[in-house]
């Protein structure tokens, strides 16, 4: 079982910044995919986008030029950077990690964006 914490949620006004992180309780970090996904009300979830162990990326295309996802292994975190922000980005947001050549995932209990003047 890998624990996932989310932080860096809240309200914004359109057009701001905000910046997610999740810290991921595990030796072996390095070994995971690490994914931000996004729930707005009535709607499924969805994936924004994924960093691989050697930090290649994965963007959801309605989201390519605005969100960035980066990684810091020497701290166990995953962030989701995240420019121009609309209403449609509001969202609760998951972290979620998935062990390289395995269907074992893991998620985080999701942080809450609201973009909303």
């Amino acid at each position: 079982q890998v624990q996932l914490v989310e932080s860096g949620g809240g309200l914004v006004q359109p057009g701001g910044s905000l910046t997610l992180s999740c810290v991921a309780a595990t030796s072996i970090f390095r070994m995971y995919v690490m994914g931000w996904y996004r729930q707005a009300p009535g709607k499924q979830r969805e994936l924004v986008a994924r960093i691989f162990s050697g930090s290649s990326t994965n963007y959801a295309d309605s989201l390519k030029g605005r969100f960035t996802i980066s990684r810091d292994n020497a701290k166990n975190t995953v962030y989701l950077h995240m420019n121009s922000l609309n209403s449609e980005d509001t969202a609760v947001y998951y972290c979620n990690a998935l062990l390289v050549g395995t269907t074992r995932a893991y998620w985080g209990q999701g942080t809450q964006v609201t973009v909303s003047s």
